[in-house]
């Protein structure tokens, strides 16, 4: 089978779209947009790098970059002080212990994005961030990320830079490849959590959770271990015309986990655990209700796809709610916005 014909796949390499005003105000009034001492433009200064293996020897996508002595010294402590904001609200004195270890760029993918390596000079303990090109999409997929799903999410944004933390898990594709082994009681447990993870991304149209765009944090409990899957790709924040796009089931990448839920978790199970999590959702929806409505005003007058995308999903909603509504609506931001009420309220 060619790409072409893979009903999993983007359709063609995402278009990217500015931050408007508008959408500026509301991040500057929820204290994302603040002034940074280093932009996008200022990490492709580097003059050197060199692909970047695992410790299995395997090309990671990712090239480790350097940079000019004068260069380093303008741009590591700009580094250092971005991640003083992100962890510490820009308090440098209780961040002076650490420093920029390595930089890496990778070249793969929408946003070619910068990941930075902060490390504790005492203990050597290490964490990241990322910098990346500010795309509209992204911001919006970060912000329902924090308001509507079970994890907070730190990020910044200054003209067209975007600052995102680091979100620590398992990657997806190498959790899969230890899943299939474990015992039948985490199994079950980690196939719960993916229906749930499936519901999340459908409810708020999240696309193209393959299993690299995602993560797992492993928690041991009692008896087992408890699971939990986070997106870290929000690219592809309501983009696709094609409904399957946003239920990471359909994604040949997920299929060993899919497969192993079939043999584990009944229809009842199933139907079951995706109530519980629009249940969930439909608590935070409200809690976060004022926040929710400033997102879909700003998002409903934005172009986020082609016009061509917003017909396609919008046939594809109107069939699957019974709703005509979907095929009058002619913005990305109008649909997911019917789309979420329909799925947590109408139901």
């Amino acid at each position: 089978m060619v790409l072409e014909d893979r009903k999993d796949v983007p359709s063609k390499k995402k278009f990217s779209y500015p931050v408007n005003a508008t959408l500026r105000k509301y991040l500057e009034k929820y204290d994302r947009e603040v002034k940074l001492p280093v932009r996008y433009s200022d990490m492709l200064r580097f003059n050197l790098s060199v692909p970047l293996l695992d410790n299995n020897g395997v090309d990671t996508l990712w090239h480790t970059v350097y940079y000019d002595e004068s260069e380093m010294q303008d741009l590591f402590p700009g580094l250092e002080y971005i991640y003083a904001l992100l962890r510490a609200s820009g308090r440098m004195e209780v961040m002076e212990h650490l420093s920029v270890a390595r930089i890496d760029y990778c070249s793969f993918g929408n946003s070619k994005p910068f990941r930075v390596r902060i490390i504790n000079r005492f203990n050597d303990n290490y964490d990241h961030f990322y910098v990346k090109v500010a795309d509209a999409s992204r911001v919006y997929g970060l912000e329902l990320e924090h308001v509507l799903s079970p994890n907070r999410i730190n990020y910044l944004t200054d003209g067209d830079t975007l600052i995102e933390e680091h979100i620590a898990g398992m990657p997806g594709d190498i959790f899969i490849k230890q899943a299939v082994k474990d015992t039948v009681f985490n199994k079950t447990r980690i196939c719960k959590e993916f229906v749930k993870f499936n519901e999340r991304c459908f409810v708020r149209l999240l696309g193209d959770m393959r299993s690299y765009n995602y993560v797992v944090d492993i928690t041991p409990d009692i008896e087992g271990n408890q699971y939990r899957i986070r997106a870290i790709d929000f690219d592809q924040q309501s983009y696709e015309g094609r409904l399957k796009f946003y239920l990471p089931h359909f994604f040949k990448e997920n299929n060993k986990i899919v497969f192993m839920g079939i043999g584990l978790v009944s229809e009842t199970s199933m139907l079951q655990y995706q109530q519980e999590e629009r249940s969930i959702i439909r608590h935070r929806a409200r809690l976060g209700q004022k926040r929710l409505k400033e997102i879909f005003y700003i998002m409903g007058k934005e172009k986020l796809a082609p016009e061509e995308k917003i017909i396609s999903l919008g046939k594809e909603l109107t069939a699957y709610h019974q709703n005509g509504l979907f095929g009058k609506i002619r913005s990305m931001g109008g649909l997911v916005k019917e789309h979420l009420f329909a799925c947590l309220f109408n139901k």
